[in-house]
């Protein structure tokens, strides 16, 4: 086959630009495994043989000019400690390899700087497994944690799922893990008290699409908005359909400003049963439906949806990041307990 020169020059361009991600990537680890050695030097000094470290303040202000004088920027005090903080956290790592005392670092070292800032041990190796997995971006990362992501998954399952978070991150097996309550919908700046309608709120989803799947977690792909079914000569609008390339099945969204009423789960239910009839081929699984409103009552959805069911969800959402303390009660029923009682 002939090569024409406007393939060649794509080909060496494609060639060129592998190999430049692949030096960076090279050179952000080093950079990790670098300052991880660095901090290891300090604490060592600190010990001077001592089973307990003590640190000295005036040792990192003194590094901390002479190693700038001689390189440059980069060996703040601030930085050599988090130099040392990072040993200190990281010197038992599960990432340690067999040939090497040094742990095996995948991210950059802003990444490692935000998760130092996690003090639960559990709670910032789910961060890490995620931002590994799902190439979370430092901004994403941070977002992701003054979002609470980790408290509100906690918070919806059993004790042996939540050990598995810390060790294997988000694993979706069946509907009821794809789903969180509350979503977080910060990014989409709507005010807590401004009236808006729905279609208001359905507009500002697709101008964030992409802030909104990364909120919605793994797997989801957009498919359409104003979804329409027509039965019986009458015209029905789904506000939102994405498919689940983990789950292989569609998901529905309708959303509701309001007050969640019985009307609106009937409704739902009745496009999911006309998704599964019509248009999921035999192959893929039953359609998850997701009623996304703004206030919820519990008997509500007791008595109106079937006993057992797991099509059919109701989520709560919040257009403003929440108060992690509020979140992390939640996690705790003695504390609650505890407080309501006080």
């Amino acid at each position: 086959m002939k090569i024409t020169s406007q393939t060649l020059f794509k080909n060496i361009k494609s060639l060129v630009e592998a190999s430049k991600q692949q030096l960076l990537q090279t050179i952000n680890s080093r950079i990790v495994e670098t300052y991880f050695s660095i901090g290891k030097l300090i604490v060592e000094f600190e010990q001077q043989g001592k089973s307990r470290a003590v640190y000295a303040a005036n040792t990192l202000k003194t590094l901390s000019l002479k190693l700038t004088k001689q390189f440059g920027k980069g060996f703040s005090v601030d930085n050599l400690e988090n130099m040392r903080k990072f040993y200190i956290t990281y010197k038992k790592s599960e990432t340690v390899s067999r040939k090497s005392s040094t742990p095996v670092f995948k991210l950059s070292w802003s990444h490692y700087v935000l998760l130092l800032r996690i003090e639960n041990k559990a709670e910032r190796k789910f961060y890490e497994i995620e931002s590994i997995n799902e190439k979370w971006s430092v901004r994403e990362l941070k977002r992701q944690y003054d979002s609470a992501l980790y408290e509100r998954l906690v918070h919806s399952r059993n004790k042996r799922k939540v050990k598995e978070l810390s060790t294997k991150g988000h694993i979706i097996k069946s509907a009821s893990d794809a789903i969180k309550d509350p979503y977080i919908l910060e990014f989409l700046s709507l005010e807590e008290h401004e009236s808006y309608s729905e279609n208001d709120f359905e507009s500002a989803i697709i101008t964030k699409l992409e802030d909104f799947l990364n909120e919605l977690g793994k797997g989801f792909l957009f498919v359409g908005r104003q979804y329409r079914i027509t039965f019986d000569e009458e015209h029905f609008y789904i506000d939102l359909v994405f498919y689940h390339r983990i789950l292989r099945c569609f998901i529905l969204i309708d959303l509701k400003i309001g007050e969640l009423k019985h009307q609106d789960i009937g409704q739902m239910q009745m496009y999911v049963n006309y998704f599964d009839a019509e248009v999921k081929d035999a192959n893929e699984n039953k359609t998850i439906g997701i009623i996304l409103c703004k206030n919820k009552k519990e008997s509500i959805v007791k008595y109106t949806l079937p006993k057992g069911s797991n099509q059919i969800f109701t989520s709560k959402y919040k257009v403003y990041l929440p108060d992690k303390n509020d979140l992390k009660l939640l996690m705790e029923p003695e504390v609650v307990y505890k407080k309501i009682s006080s």
